[in-house]
């Protein structure tokens, strides 16, 4: 018999990665899930489409106490909302996933959100629906992918494993000083918002101009190409320079027309 555990307050949360459940499906694997956060020193929770509204006496009971992660947390109409104001996130996932994006190690995913949060970056890990995990388009929003490293044979986990298992990483690595020799983050990272904001532009202009007229190969020619920028982790002012650019491409003589001579680099007025 379990004994009632005294309930846990959240006053000044710790500087730590936010844990965003896409379209959980059962309030007591919420409530075990922000138990689970709550035990590392993980405070701040954010829902995709629940399927239960809170507050929920049934993820109340099975957070034995860590009702103040339920109370604070968000709840959002989609993934890319949920992000908007992240910059670097990771989408955990059972097996890795045929899309260009790096998949790394839960401990690499912690090492590199420290040293991102040191420089005053904002990350999220995404956890997938319990039954469907997150859906391609999901994942690539992140800018890495985690599998976890177990039995390949049976790699299913319930959604608070899969919390514990990343809110430890993060309580084991939190006393110990970053690796040396890692690449140093760059001050003010853009946003998802910002990154979303110019890569739905450039989808836009590439629509305009027709280089994404097959209506077939589009998704996964949208997904390759925000897999591309994702990598390159941008900071704020090169997502300004890259909106720029797409101005002066798009403003010049004959910009959009396929099949027509337009200036480059041969050009000596260009």
């Amino acid at each position: 018999m379990e004994l009632p555990h005294p309930e846990a307050e959240v006053s000044n949360p710790v500087i730590a990665p936010t844990i965003v459940l896409v379209r959980p499906q059962l309030a007591e694997n919420i409530g075990t899930a922000a138990r689970a956060m709550l035990n590392c020193g993980l405070t701040e929770m954010r829902l995709v489409r629940p399927r239960c509204s809170l507050p929920d006496e049934r993820a109340s009971r099975a957070a034995s106490g860590a009702d103040a992660v339920l109370e604070q947390a968000g709840v959002y109409a989609d993934v890319v909302s949920a992000v908007a104001d992240m910059n670097l996130v990771f989408a955990t996932c059972p097996r890795e996933r045929d899309m260009a994006k790096p998949v790394i190690t839960p401990q690499s995913a912690i090492q590199s959100a420290r040293e991102a949060m040191s420089a005053g970056a904002k990350v999220a890990f995404l956890f997938g629906a319990e039954r469907t995990g997150l859906e391609n388009d999901e994942v690539t929003l992140a800018d890495a992918m985690v599998p976890f490293p177990v039995n390949p044979d049976f790699n299913s986990l319930n959604l608070a494993q899969a919390v514990l298992l990343v809110g430890w990483e993060w309580a084991r690595a939190h006393a110990s000083p970053p690796q040396a020799g890692r690449r140093p983050w760059r001050g003010e990272l853009a946003t998802k918002v910002e990154v979303d904001g110019f890569l739905t532009r450039l989808e836009a202009e590439l629509d305009s101009c027709g280089f994404l007229r097959n209506p077939a190969m589009r998704p996964a020619a949208v997904r390759n190409l925000r897999a591309f920028f994702l990598r390159a982790r941008p900071n704020a002012q090169e997502i300004r320079t890259a909106h720029g650019i797409l101005t002066g491409l798009v403003e010049r003589p004959h910009a959009g027309k396929v099949g027509k001579s337009r200036p480059g680099r041969h050009d000596p007025e260009a």
